[in-house]
């Protein structure tokens, strides 16, 4: 009888107590190509759009959190989740809040560098602008997102790794000129550095700096309630597919996923195994893997899934389009 009430406890608690972990498994996934709540992904206005085919999804991790031990030993034992110390998805010490915005920050900045790929695969002109500025930082009130930015201390800026480096010479308190175009009309504007909250030595003005294209053009990419980087490779292919001629996808449904830097290059993520699982769910016949994802997801991947590496944005499109014409592009092993 006492054993049976000793279990019976520990089924009530396990049922009611949260347990420390989260349940890692397949998320949302969603067309780049299509439409959410009525409005485009992605969109372009002052370019030359063309119609598209087929889809291009980005794929996301699904987390499960506040859930009992029973819970979680059930989501374990399914095969389609994994557990995670719930700390390393919230550290101690940071609110749930803050990690949500830490999140839509990677978020926003994936979307800045998947604009960036796009225009630099394309060949399209540019021009270097302020993404985004950190509130209280030295250019805060000088400064507005969107300027661009023509020329730093004398220097003519024709791309970020120009201003980076430009920056980069830039000392603590000694200040510097910006020649910046705001509203059509050029400006001057005097900026004193403070320091680097990681190097004292090293000047910080808080800009974050965007490739963007030129005056009259503009590229919108918008998807609400998606946080971290790892949606930038489909951005990019879906801004390449609806400025290029003919449908990227040759009117395939193609899923997939990877980080990417302004210059295209696709970077790893987390979770390929969850991904992979939302794409064949849905319906996906391709998948997009990150180079260095390959060996991962090759031993995970599930049945009648192609999957197909992509190391760069310009990769991937070769990919698609060698798919479109018969070929076989490289895969993963």
């Amino acid at each position: 009888m006492t054993a049976l009430l000793v279990l019976l406890g520990l089924t009530v608690v396990g049922s009611v107590v949260p347990a420390p972990v989260v349940a890692l498994g397949p998320g949302p996934t969603f067309d780049t190509l299509g439409e959410v709540n009525g409005t485009p992904v992605v969109s372009a206005e002052g370019l030359p759009t063309y119609p598209t085919d087929g889809h291009l999804n980005m794929t996301t991790v699904g987390v499960t959190d506040g859930i009992t031990a029973l819970r979680a030993l059930g989501l374990w034992a399914s095969g389609t989740h994994r557990l995670a110390p719930r700390s390393s998805l919230y550290p101690p010490g940071e609110s749930a809040e803050q990690v949500t915005a830490q999140n839509q920050q990677e978020f926003d900045g994936s979307i800045a560098n998947a604009e960036a790929a796009a225009l630099t695969h394309l060949g399209l002109p540019t021009r270097v602008t302020v993404g985004a500025l950190t509130d209280g930082s030295p250019s805060a009130g000088l400064l507005v997102e969107g300027d661009e930015i023509r020329a730093v201390a004398g220097t003519p800026i024709d791309s970020v790794q120009t201003l980076l480096d430009t920056l980069g010479a830039a000392r603590p308190d000694v200040p510097l000129t910006m020649t910046v175009v705001r509203g059509g009309a050029p400006r001057d504007v005097t900026i004193t550095p403070g320091s680097h909250p990681g190097d004292p030595a090293r000047a910080f003005l808080g800009i974050t700096p965007a490739t963007s294209p030129v005056a009259g053009q503009e590229l919108t990419i918008t998807l609400g309630d998606v946080g971290g980087p790892s949606a930038g490779l489909m951005f990019s292919l879906a801004l390449v597919d609806k400025l290029t001629p003919g449908p990227l996808t040759g009117g395939r449904f193609v899923a997939g996923t990877g980080t990417v830097d302004a210059e295209g290059r696709v970077g790893p993520i987390s979770g390929i195994q969850f991904k992979m699982l939302k794409a064949q769910e849905v319906g996906a016949e391709v998948f997009l893997v990150p180079a260095a994802n390959c060996a991962e997801a090759a031993a995970d991947a599930p049945d009648g899934l192609n999957l197909v590496r992509a190391g760069t944005v310009g990769e991937a499109v070769s990919a698609l389009e060698t798919l479109e014409a018969g070929g076989t592009p490289a895969g993963c092993s």
